[in-house]
């Protein structure tokens, strides 16, 4: 059977291709009598409005890149999930593409892959830098998510990194935690969201009058669960037993719960646990993992709105250089869980 067209649409409502043409595209000056007999006729032939002539019509492709390191953590899975429905709900299409934190992987994206296939990108960087935003060809629309390389170079979405690692420290010092190792931290300066976190971490302890030991930072080489539970592994054997442990993401958390596990000390009673992310598994471990959750939903509406306005004014030939970038943070709670439930053991007991 031929797929209906717009002249069938037209001729079981009785009305011209034009007005149909008007109601799919929500025009205002159309009767409700009119419109509802459109759409009882596109409702009954099953009539599907045709996305890609629309888009080439508009002199765009309706297709989005979203570029992410690591399409298997949990966290990004989470937020590409976020970014389609956003952008299916603006009726574009979202191309995937995973840079594994290469630099001239992330370059290719943010100057459009050399390709003009997609109007836009979305992009998670963790290898550019403030010397490649400065370079890059304003051709194509940017919206960059994560901690920023340098702020005013494009469009960027986050949540405060700085001060979501201080309010996890103060919970845990709240609870009488006073030694507490950072897995995945970095003692370099900002922007990096390893050393943006252990900041916030730093200025918790400060704010406690508390002093800081940095042999309690634990760098590591990915934030993977291996990484994690070698890092708790690495102080347990090393140094002074920690009583706490914030880790900067939940699949270091996971691993630093299975180490602490092994070695016969109970979480939390021995040893408090933190992660960020708010991922799906750290609400079904055992125990249940207090975490910093990112408003994923909003970084994923705020993104898609940000590159969606960009879009519109390349379109109208103004390109995306004349409105100076946007910093928008959005909002992070802690959400508390079994994994830091109570107070410390006494050592030894």
């Amino acid at each position: 059977m031929a797929r209906p067209r717009i002249k069938d649409v037209a001729l079981r409502a009785g009305v011209s291709e034009k007005t149909v043409s008007n109601v799919i595209n929500d025009y205002e000056h159309v009767s409700e009598r009119t419109r509802k007999a459109v759409r009882e006729a596109i409702a009954e032939l099953g009539y599907r409005v045709n996305l890609a002539g629309r888009h080439l019509r508009r002199g765009r492709t309706g297709i989005i890149a979203l570029v992410l390191p690591e399409l298997d953590f949990p966290y990004f899975a989470d937020l590409a999930n976020g970014i389609i429905t956003e952008a299916e709900r603006n009726g574009l299409t979202v191309l995937l593409h995973q840079t594994r934190a290469d630099r001239q992987h992330e370059l290719s994206a943010l100057h459009g892959f050399d390709h003009d296939f997609a109007d836009g990108v979305i992009l998670s960087p963790l290898a550019l830098t403030t010397e490649d935003l400065r370079d890059r060809r304003r051709t194509l629309p940017a919206v960059l998510l994560g901690e920023a390389i340098e702020p005013g170079w494009a469009d960027h979405v986050a949540i405060d990194n700085v001060r979501a690692a201080r309010d996890a420290t103060e919970h845990l010092l709240s609870i009488g935690r006073r030694r507490i190792l950072v897995v995945g931290g970095s003692d370099a300066p900002p922007p990096g969201t390893a050393e943006a976190r252990t900041l916030g971490y730093r200025q918790a302890l400060d704010a406690a009058g508390l002093p800081y030991d940095p042999t309690a930072v634990m760098p590591v080489a990915q934030f993977r669960m291996p990484h994690g539970a070698a890092a708790v592994a690495r102080a347990l054997d090393t140094g002074p037993r920690p009583d706490a442990v914030l880790c900067l993401n939940d699949q270091m958390a996971l691993g630093a719960i299975r180490t602490l596990h092994e070695r016969g000390l109970r979480v939390p009673r021995d040893v408090a646990v933190v992660g960020f992310d708010d991922v799906e598994g750290g609400r079904f471990s055992v125990p249940t993992l207090t975490t910093v959750s990112p408003d994923k939903k909003a970084v994923a509406r705020v993104a898609v709105e940000l590159l969606l306005l960009r879009i519109a004014e390349a379109a109208g030939g103004s390109g995306d250089a004349d409105l100076p970038p946007e910093e928008r943070v959005v909002p992070h709670r802690l959400a508390i869980r079994e994994s830091t439930a109570g107070p410390a053991a006494a050592p030894g007991g």
